[in-house]
C-alpha cells in the first residue's frame, strides 16, 4: 500500500486508489476497502488516487482563487455575509479561531477564506432551513470565480460520495448504504488562502495558519498547494507530523460524525496549519480548498451495524446532523495534553 510521507520520510497515511474501486475487480473492490478500513481506524486520514478530476478543473479553481485573493480588501469586505450564523462568503485575516478551544484564548489564525455550499435553491421543494442551506455570496469579479469554483464543487462532491461508497463496503454494508443520507448533504467549500504577514496584516501571537481541530462532519476532501509544508496531524503518542500529500493526490480526513457513526472504530484526527514553508524553510504563501461533505441535516445517525456488540457496547445516542453540527465547538475530540 503506497503512502504520503511526513517531512522526515517516514510513511504516514496511506493511499486509497479509487479508480481500483471503480474499475477493479472483486478482489481489487475488496483490497481498497480493507486499505481504507485500516486508514479509518489507525490515523483518520488517507490521500486519495484515482479521483478523475480533470486536469483542467483544478487550473480553474486555482485561477478563480488567485483572481479573487488578489482584490483590493475592500472589494473582499464587501462580500462579508451578514452574520457569521450563514456560513457563506469572504472571512478576512484575524477575523476567526477555529482551533480547539479557541473561545478560551488561542491564538487568533492567520488566514482569509471564502465559503460556498449548497442552497436551498438546490433541493426545491424540500422546505430547508435558509440557515444550513444558505444562499451563496457570489463575486463579480474575476468572472471566472463562480464557474471554477462551481466546477470544482460538484467534482469534489463526486469524490466525497466515491468515498463513501467504499466506507460502505468496508463497514460491511451494502455499497449504497449512505446514498440516502446525502441526497441533500450540507456540503460547503472553503477556500483558503494562507498569507504571509504584511504590515496590511500585522503578525498573530500564534500560529500563521489554524490551530489544532478536528472536522464535525463526516468526510473532508483536501486540495492543496503541492510541495508547500504547514499541514500537521497528530499522529502516534501525540506526536505532530507533516502530511504531504503526493503530486495529484488529494487528501482526506474524517470528521467528528463518522467517528460517532461508527462507535469510534474509526478515528476523527486533530490536525492543524502551522506557518506555510518551502523546502528552504521560508515562509510562503499556501492555498488549500476543504470540502466538507456532512450529509443531509434531518438525517438521524445511529451507531452502525457492526460498530457495536457484546464487547464493545453503543456509546452514542442517535442524533440528527443538524443538531450534532450545532453542538458547542468544545464538544470536539480534543487532543489531550497537547499544546497547539
Amino acid at each position: 500500500m503506497n503512502t504520503a510521507h511526513t517531512r522526515d520520510g517516514q510513511p504516514a497515511i496511506p493511499t486509497i486508489d479509487l479508480s481500483a474501486f471503480r474499475e477493479g475487480s472483486p478482489a481489487d473492490r475488496a483490497r481498497v476497502a480493507a486499505d481504507l478500513d485500516r486508514a479509518a481506524s489507525t490515523t483518520g486520514f488517507f490521500q486519495v488516487t484515482g479521483h478523475g478530476i480533470p486536469d483542467e478543473v483544478q487550473t480553474g479553481l486555482t485561477a478563480a482563487m488567485d483572481g479573487f485573493f488578489n482584490l483590493p480588501m475592500w472589494q473582499k469586505k464587501a462580500l462579508r455575509p451578514a452574520s457569521p450564523e450563514f456560513n457563506r462568503g469572504y472571512t478576512p485575516p484575524l477575523a476567526e479561531r477555529i482551533g480547539l478551544g479557541a473561545d478560551t484564548g488561542s491564538p487568533t489564525e492567520l488566514f482569509e477564506a471564502f465559503n460556498v455550499g449548497r442552497s436551498t435553491e438546490d433541493f426545491p421543494g424540500l422546505g430547508l432551513d435558509e440557515l444550513q442551506y444558505a444562499p451563496n455570496l457570489w463575486p463579480l469579479r474575476p468572472e471566472s470565480f463562480e464557474p471554477g469554483v462551481t466546477a470544482w464543487f460538484e467534482q469534489a462532491a463526486r469524490v466525497s460520495r466515491e468515498i463513501t461508497a467504499v466506507m460502505a463496503v468496508a463497514l460491511g454494508l451494502d455499497q449504497q448504504f449512505f446514498a440516502g443520507y446525502q441526497d441533500h448533504s450540507l456540503e460547503v467549500l472553503r477556500l483558503n488562502n494562507y498569507r504571509v504577514p504584511t504590515a496590511e496584516i500585522p503578525p498573530a501571537s500564534g500560529p500563521v495558519g489554524a490551530g489544532a481541530h478536528t472536522d464535525r462532519g463526516i468526510v473532508t476532501v483536501l486540495w492543496a498547494d503541492p510541495e508547500v509544508r504547514g499541514l500537521q496531524m497528530l499522529h502516534g503518542e501525540g506526536v505532530w507530523e507533516d502530511v504531504i500529500p503526493s503530486p495529484g493526490a488529494l487528501l482526506v480526513n474524517l470528521g467528528d460524525l463518522l467517528a460517532r457513526w461508527t462507535n469510534d472504530r474509526w478515528i476523527s484526527a486533530p490536525h492543524r496549519v502551522l506557518p506555510p514553508t518551502d523546502g528552504e524553510g521560508r515562509l510562503v504563501r499556501r492555498r488549500s480548498a476543504a470540502f466538507f461533505h456532512d450529509g443531509n441535516a434531518d438525517a438521524v445517525i445511529s451507531v452502525l451495524p457492526g460498530c457495536a456488540d457484546a464487547e464493545e457496547s453503543v456509546r452514542y445516542e442517535s442524533v440528527t446532523v443538524a443538531d450534532h453540527l450545532a453542538a458547542r465547538p468544545a464538544e470536539s475530540r480534543s487532543p489531550v495534553g497537547v499544546n497547539p
